[in-house]
């Protein structure tokens, strides 16, 4: 064996045991969970939050697009560069059984040859109403198939997300001034593009604005885990998502400091975004609004990340701005059913029942 391969076998190792570790932390010591650091409160978040009204909240959406766009501003009339209707894919042919009428695909394009691949599920008996399903750092939306079948069960048509680089999306090799050649592979590589956060939340936007040929009566997002964190900056860039649902998604970064687990990846920590809107603004912009509400949903025994009770130290604060611009709910509901990063069943059933009583 030559000694790159042992290298190889080393770092193949080390994964398996933080995996490990992480999976065995979350089985047998529970009580980490139950507790938040000191240091943790001494944050005052309302301090942080510079929202005290509708004005405010317009503003900083405003600043938001501006710093995720540049001067090309939100793209409230691009539409997707092809669309193909009832395409057939061996995946999903269990949705047959699920109320789905048929998949069409969307292609977003997008700068430097990036692309977003969209299905669009369709429902037989489709309550006007339609689901984003943004799947996250794991890959492909087929691994979400078994929400996206809970979903068009409901009524529901839906459309499924892959974050850029993974799934069915392109990764380009670009040439970069004064970088020279660069594939693109993982999210840190974006920042050498130009206004790289608009490449995680643009697909969205696009396919959007085509949806509305369809004349939904109501827009509703879900993501998991990096689907959960676009799911939140999405909410709080575009009023046309009634109510969002980010899973495992997102906390605010003094959270993060003293947990490698909760760290996440590059998008999670742009300091030029945060400043713009931090994690608290952004939760209160994607609440805000006349029949709009977010709810944050965290897995208390997650064996990735954001999990425990931590998010008790912004929860309170969140919800009284919200309400005290008078518009929008924000609540976040702690799934202790599992020990596992997914959206659980419990947390369909909360996802529904709003949906259903909204």
């Amino acid at each position: 064996m030559k000694a790159g391969d042992n290298r190889k076998v080393i770092a193949v190792f080390s994964g398996v045991f933080v995996i490990s570790f992480c999976l065995a932390a979350a089985a047998d010591d529970l009580s980490q969970f139950e507790k938040i650091e000191a240091s943790y409160f001494e944050t005052d978040v309302r301090k942080v939050i510079q929202l005290s009204s509708g004005r405010d909240v317009v503003d900083k959406r405003k600043a938001l697009i501006r710093y995720i766009w540049g001067e090309e501003g939100f793209p409230s009339s691009k539409l997707p560069a092809s669309v193909q209707e009832d395409i057939k894919d061996a995946q999903y042919g269990q949705l047959e059984q699920n109320n789905l009428k048929r998949i069409d695909k969307i292609t977003v394009g997008m700068d430097y040859g990036l692309n977003s691949v969209v299905y669009h599920f369709i429902a037989k008996k489709c309550n006007k109403k339609l689901i984003i399903y943004h799947q996250g750092h794991c890959g492909d939306f087929v691994k979400g198939v078994k929400s996206i079948a809970a979903f068009l069960d409901r009524g529901y048509c839906v459309m499924g997300f892959s974050m850029p680089l993974l799934g069915m999306n392109s990764r380009p090799t670009v040439e970069l001034e004064r970088f020279g050649r660069l594939k693109l592979t993982k999210h840190d590589h974006l920042k050498f593009l130009e206004h790289p956060i608009k490449y995680f939340v643009e697909p969205v936007a696009v396919a959007l604005n085509y949806a509305a040929k369809f004349r939904y009566q109501g827009v509703y997002m879900v993501g998991i885990s990096g689907g959960g964190w676009t799911t939140t900056l999405y909410a709080a860039i575009d009023a046309r998502i009634r109510r969002s649902y980010p899973v495992a998604g997102s906390f605010p970064v003094y959270l993060r400091s003293g947990s490698n687990r909760d760290w996440g990846d590059y998008e999670q920590t742009v300091p030029g975004l945060y400043r713009v809107a931090n994690y608290p603004e952004l939760y209160i912009m994607a609440s805000h609004g006349k029949g709009r509400k977010q709810i944050q949903i965290l897995n208390k025994y997650d064996s990735c990340c954001f999990a425990g009770i931590k998010y008790r130290t912004y929860e309170k604060v969140v919800k009284e701005v919200v309400d005290g611009l008078g518009e929008g709910e924000f609540e976040v509901f702690l799934d202790d059913t599992h020990k596992e990063h997914k959206i659980s069943g419990r947390a369909l059933d909360v996802i529904f029942n709003d949906l259903e009583n909204h």
